[in-house]
């Protein structure tokens, strides 16, 4: 008899933990179930809170674009002298004005660049090119800055090399950025454009430099949004420091990827590595 009373005290006292460890395992559930809502809502405000940037970012843009091209326009007349001719020094401030214009256009268009990335409203458009044609069209556009420098700006022929499939823009608006870099950043010497390839699947853009150089310890900032390198020549020339951040998104919808080399007093070399061609299904998600 003492036997079953004890059995029968032993699954009572089973059936009481049980109950408390179902208890236990509710209120576990319940909090897991509390703290996936706290997630859910707190990704809904990084949602709203990202969207808000961009949409912000895409009406300031936008605003700027009209007043900037009249003050362009009008320094055009200027220059032109179209409405009376102008002293040599009238001359300089309106190219001082022009220029600051100019450089505002560009801050402006990286700033609209990142709120459509940001906003996943970037449009990938590959199509097949030559690079032969890509260098020219560079070459021609730089011609007239490169002419009132003593830096030479070289492309390399890219002999050897089949065409491409991807979006010639987007790899054109990355070298324009990094010729622009060099060419700032090189007060004498060359900036030299080459093109190989790499490892037969992929080609590698390259645009190096005699200029100032970099800090290896800066490397690794250097493609993060608003990054700039601190130094004194950089502090005489303005930007956003978007530019290399937007290299590094159209690099990556490309399927590819941008780095650097670089060593300071000796110059740089900052590279893009794309796939000769772009998958279409990567092309269909942008």
């Amino acid at each position: 008899m003492s036997d079953l009373n004890e059995q029968a005290a032993l699954l009572c006292r089973l059936q009481q933990e049980n109950a408390a460890l179902r208890a236990e395992l509710d209120e576990t559930n319940q909090g897991v179930l509390a703290l996936y809502a706290e997630l859910d809502t707190q990704a809904e405000q990084l949602r709203e809170a990202s969207d808000l940037k961009s949409r912000f970012l895409s009406y300031m843009s936008h605003e700027f674009r009209t007043p900037l091209g009249s003050i362009l326009s009008i320094t055009s007349l200027l220059a032109d002298e179209l409405d009376g001719p102008l002293s040599p020094e009238q001359h300089k401030q309106v190219a001082f004005v022009s220029t600051a214009a100019r450089e505002l256009s560009d801050m402006v268009d990286d700033l609209l660049d990142l709120a459509k990335i940001e906003a996943g409203r970037i449009s990938i458009s590959p199509a097949w090119f030559d690079m032969f044609d890509l260098f020219a069209a560079l070459r021609g556009m730089f011609r007239p800055i490169v002419d009132a420098t003593n830096v030479d700006l070289i492309f390399e022929a890219p002999e050897g090399l089949p065409a491409l499939f991807t979006d010639d823009k987007k790899l054109a608006q990355i070298l324009r950025n990094f010729i622009s870099n060099s060419l700032k950043f090189t007060t004498q010497g060359e900036v030299r454009v080459s093109a190989r390839l790499e490892g037969g699947e992929r080609v590698r853009f390259a645009v190096s430099d005699t200029g100032i150089g970099i800090d290896p310890q800066l490397h690794d900032k250097l493609f993060e949004d608003f990054s700039q390198v601190d130094s004194p020549l950089q502090k005489k020339l303005r930007g956003t420091g978007l530019g290399l951040s937007l290299c590094k998104r159209f690099a990556e919808l490309l399927g590819g990827e941008v780095g650097v080399d670089s060593t300071p007093g000796v110059g740089s070399c900052f590279y893009v590595i794309i796939p000769l061609a772009l998958a279409t299904e990567t092309a269909d998600e942008a």
